[in-house]
């Protein structure tokens, strides 16, 4: 539901845009789901000064966003930087088009995926909000490329907004290789 208290989750968002010069969305949105479970996730791939993809969950009224310089991992294993920045408005889930020159973020802007994650331990916004806090988010994400577990951890003397972005095991998969 949309708040006025999400507005403050905005400030940096908002500071950064010149909403008179740029196509990008101003505004808060609504959740995308009744179900708390059910959160919305998009990666957009940013042509910007460099190349890049930006990771947003859903969660407390906006878009928890990271860049991703490398683009999302799609192996087991694989591991990418992800560098956390200002929340978005729900809005910008949709979002695509051409930041113009002279504006932050300028370059094209594309859904490259989109879908709905799960919080493997948490059940509201508090205890995603919460795990944030705490460093290290388990996911699981049901879209059309990205599909299956994932971690969001954050780099330990790295700073906050330093993260690790990963696919990682299935709990099914684990069981067959554990018997």
């Amino acid at each position: 539901m949309e708040t006025k208290e999400n507005s403050k989750h905005l400030e940096a968002y908002t500071a950064k845009r010149d909403f008179r010069k740029t196509p990008e969305p101003s505004g808060l949105g609504k959740r995308s789901s009744s179900n708390p479970a059910q959160r919305r996730f998009v990666v957009q791939r940013h042509e910007a000064q460099n190349l890049h993809y930006d990771l947003r969950l859903e969660a407390d009224g906006v878009l928890k966003s990271w860049a991703v310089p490398k683009g999302p991992p799609l192996k087991l294993g694989e591991k990418r930087l992800a560098i956390q920045v200002e929340d978005h408005p729900l809005s910008y889930a949709s979002f695509e088009g051409t930041i113009p020159e002279g504006n932050y973020g300028a370059g094209t802007v594309e859904i490259w995926d989109e879908g709905w994650y799960e919080p493997e331990n948490a059940s509201t916004d508090d205890d995603i909000l919460d795990d944030l806090d705490k460093g290290k988010l388990n996911v699981i994400l049901h879209g059309r490329r990205l599909k299956g577990r994932y971690l969001l951890t954050r780099f330990a003397n790295e700073g906050k907004d330093q993260w690790l972005f990963m696919k990682i095991r299935t709990k099914a998969s684990r069981e067959k290789t554990d018997a």
